[in-house]
């Protein structure tokens, strides 16, 4: 049914079947970037490998870029290669809500490595279903992985300023609907969105029960949203260019291609005084 998603019970045959697979734990609270480890310390997926947003999947930041610009290729590069993953490896990525994995999901996949899936409904999921768990931390085999950059995935300012106008480029916000219309902003400089932009709140695409809905009603979520108009190209955004990527990642199931992700996201935006900024609801 899903492209980039798996259920708990396929990767727990994965893992009986002895695939040459790697698992990656990304949980992560922003507000409490610790906490993620410390749950990854008591108890995760049998040989997974903890990556840390805020370390292993962003990079430093600076005054302009957003609060979790890219990570440096080779960096992140050697990181998985000491994961034991490389171009022969299967990778599945988990969390507690989907975010963070859909960035370890999209990184990967930009580095060029689409072998790469996302556990629906994450952590949550597995225990559910009574699958083990353990405390032990893996030593995997290194291995060298070899990053191969889609440069052209990514968008930057200038190129969204460069497209504000275009008819033919859809701009979607995946922020919740309160900080999209400017009402409020608990975190960046100023409140609203870029203009011309579309509300895409990323944790509509989940059910209840924490994972994703099936391609058809993302794909009719997608429709609704964009209504008579097909776009050439899509630019998502949220943030700091974390939950736009469970919005990639839906937009994929709904088979919506030329998708790109405007890293710096709001961050950036709003961190350039003379930029123009939009509130409500146009």
């Amino acid at each position: 049914m899903y492209r980039h998603l798996i259920e708990a019970d396929e990767l727990r045959r994965w893992m009986e079947e002895g695939r040459r697979l790697a698992v990656a734990d990304c949980r992560y609270e922003l507000a409490h970037p610790r906490a993620g480890r410390r749950k990854y310390e008591e108890d995760h997926l049998p040989g997974a490998v903890y990556f840390d947003m805020g370390k292993d999947l962003a990079g430093p930041k600076g005054e302009h870029g957003g609060r979790h610009p890219l990570p440096a290729a080779d960096e992140l590069a050697a990181k998985l290669g000491a994961a034991g993953i490389d171009e022969e490896t299967w990778v599945v990525a988990y969390d507690d809500d989907g975010a963070m994995a859909c960035r370890f999901w999209w990184l990967l996949r930009y580095l060029g490595h689409d072998q790469v899936k996302v556990l629906n409904g994450g952590y949550p999921a597995w225990k559910a279903k009574g699958f083990p768990t353990t405390a032990d931390v893996p030593a995997p085999e290194r291995r060298v992985f070899t990053p191969r950059p889609r440069r052209d995935w990514v968008v930057d300012v200038t190129g969204v300023k460069e497209r504000l106008n275009d008819p033919d480029v859809l701009l979607l916000d995946s922020r919740e609907w309160r900080r999209y219309i400017g009402e409020v902003e608990p975190i960046d400089k100023v409140a609203g969105h870029i203009p011309g932009a579309r509300s895409f709140f990323w944790q509509d695409n989940l059910q209840e029960d924490g994972r994703f809905r099936p391609p058809a009603e993302l794909a009719e979520r997608f429709r609704r949203v964009i209504g008579e108009r097909s776009p050439k190209e899509v630019i998502v955004y949220c943030g700091s260019g974390i939950t736009a990527c469970p919005n990639i990642l839906a937009l994929g199931e709904a088979g919506v291609e030329n998708v790109k992700l405007y890293a710096g996201s709001w961050s950036d935006w709003s961190s350039y005084p003379d930029l123009p900024v939009a509130t409500g609801e146009e």
